[in-house]
């Protein structure tokens, strides 16, 4: 089930490339193929230039991890930034006292972590089925769409699922592309500002940051404290500018940029988006955030032309009416 949504995701992604040059190749297929091929190409120019160094960053972390856990319980990392940014002894001890009492807590929930990671991982080789299961959709999806509006034999409801469905096909694909525009601008801010601040780790850590922007709420969250517990950790000394960044950043992506590529056909109240996240969570997990938006802005979708339909069928649509011509003449 979620290799066929993400496939579906995948096809509206690529599916105006492939309508732009199905008209100069007169062929649906090879429009495809062609745009299938430049997609591995700049896949495979992208990994053969940052593939390995996210790769060593990784392998890097990983190893250094346990010993970075133990500076941060044992009472030298806080000692440390203590003196950096002029704490108090009890304020030090205060902090230490924490991680010490904690520190059982702490190694179980890294050790979650890395547990899922690894697990998830092992999952990566699924993701290859995705665009496989996109070709048919792109192909086959006008064929869709008619068989199911067949299915319906009264006029007045064929109408109704022909506009939800043009409606959903609007807002789907300009929810995914913009969920992409977003992460490629979250990658390229990420990827540029850790570098130019020299943190640890930062082609990783913005790769992460990048992919975890497709994930509303819970994604952009979690990238921002990986990078900020990463950094202290690993003894940056400037993690109040990178806290200050990513408070930044979320700030303008958030509320400047976001609103301005989502537009108008994925606009949702604040609250109705928040019930959205909070409920998927509890329904499908991760995946249920992910989908809660376009879920909610697929309901006021369905909920809005349920009204147009009910109404229609109430009072009859306007051109039912016939007026006078000279009253015709007469209105504006």
């Amino acid at each position: 089930m979620i290799l066929f949504l993400f496939a579906i995701f995948f096809a509206y992604l690529i599916n105006p490339a492939v309508g732009r040059l199905e008209k100069l190749l007169r062929s649906r297929v090879w429009a495809i193929t062609v745009i299938y091929l430049l997609l591995l190409l700049g896949l495979g120019v992208a990994g053969f230039l940052a593939g390995p160094r996210i790769a060593r960053q990784s392998a890097r972390l990983g190893e250094s991890l346990p010993g970075l856990m133990d500076r941060a319980t044992s009472g030298q990392l806080t000692a440390e930034i203590g003196k950096q940014h002029g704490w108090t002894t009890e304020t030090q001890k205060r902090i230490q006292g924490f991680l010490t009492n904690h520190r059982d807590d702490i190694a179980s929930l890294a050790q979650r972590i890395g547990f899922r990671a690894a697990e998830a991982a092992q999952q990566v080789w699924l993701l290859f089925l995705v665009p496989i299961l996109a070709i048919f959709f792109l192909r086959d999806g006008g064929s869709f769409h008619e068989v199911l509006v067949a299915l319906v034999q009264s006029r007045s409801q064929r109408e109704f699922l022909e506009d939800v469905l043009q409606d959903l096909n609007q807002m789907l694909a300009q929810f995914i592309r913009a969920q992409l525009t977003l992460a490629a601008l979250s990658l390229l801010a990420y990827t540029s500002m850790l570098g130019a601040m020299r943190v640890p780790y930062a082609l990783m850590l913005g790769t992460a940051g990048g992919a975890l922007e497709f994930v509303p709420l819970a994604g952009p969250l979690l990238a921002g404290a990986t990078m900020m517990v990463v950094a202290v950790l690993s003894g940056y000394q400037h993690w109040p500018f990178l806290l200050l960044f990513l408070f930044l950043w979320r700030m303008v992506l958030d509320y400047v940029i976001s609103p301005r590529i989502m537009g108008v056909s994925v606009e949702l109240h604040p609250l109705a988006a928040l019930f959205g996240i909070l409920a998927g969570g509890e329904i499908a997990g991760v995946l249920g955030v992910y989908l809660s938006i376009p879920v909610m802005a697929s309901l006021r979708i369905v909920w809005r032309r349920w009204r147009i339909y009910a109404e229609k069928r109430k009072f009859g649509p306007l051109n039912e009416y016939s007026f006078p011509p000279e009253l015709g003449r007469g209105r504006t």
